[in-house]
This record gives C-alpha cells, structure tokens and sequence, in this order.
C-alpha cells in the first residue's frame, strides 16, 4: 500500500521557518521524482519544488525562489521542504506528490497546513 504521510506544518510568524517532512512507503522511494506542491483557500494549486530521484537536480516555483529548499533522504524515504522567510501568503495545504520513473504512477499525500500569522 503506497503511502505519502506530510507532517511539520503548523502555525509560523512571518519571518519565521518550518520544515515539511513527507514520508514514503509502498514503492521504490529512490524510483521517484518527488515534488512539493501546495493549494491555498480559493486558490489554484500550485507548484512548489522538485527533486529527481537522485537528488542531483531541483527546481523550484517562482514565489519561493531563494526561501524554500527541497532535499531528500534516499535512505529514510523521506523527501524535505525547509521553508524559511515565511509570508502570509505562504499560507496553504502543502502535498508531497511523487512520479514513478518507470511505469509513470503518481501518488499524492493527504496534505499538512502551514499558517503564516502573526
């Protein structure tokens, strides 16, 4: 049974940092590309980061350039967002979303709230 389980979201003042954690079980973690994407109140979802299965290669979405960071750890199956500079308008569920390189299956995470309030 594949499972995507987010957790370290919670409630930040502006300025401050969290780091996301999303854990991976059910298939072959160092397989997948793994990506962070998030979906605020009214809004589209939108794309946060990426990192390929080895981990050589990220890219990132405008709005968090310079102030997000995705790595990932190949030996716990875990995939990290460190989020620093934290806006009010960070405000979202955040997913972990993983591609499979072969084959093409997708999977998403059940989602964790990141607040930025003061």
């Amino acid at each position: 049974q594949v499972q995507l389980v987010e957790s370290g979201g919670g409630l930040v003042q502006p300025g401050g940092s969290l780091r996301l954690s999303c854990a991976a079980s059910g298939f072959t973690f160092s397989n997948a590309a793994m990506s962070w994407y998030r979906r605020a109140p009214g809004k589209e979802r939108e794309f946060i980061a990426a990192i390929t299965s080895a981990g050589g290669t990220t890219n990132y979405g405008d709005s968090v350039k310079g102030r997000f960071t995705i790595s990932r750890d190949n030996a716990k199956n875990t995939v990290y967002l460190q989020m620093n500079s934290l806006k009010p308008e960070d405000t979202a569920v955040y997913y972990c979303y993983a591609r499979m390189l072969v084959g093409g299956n997708r999977y998403w995470g059940q989602g964790t709230q990141v607040t930025v309030s003061s």
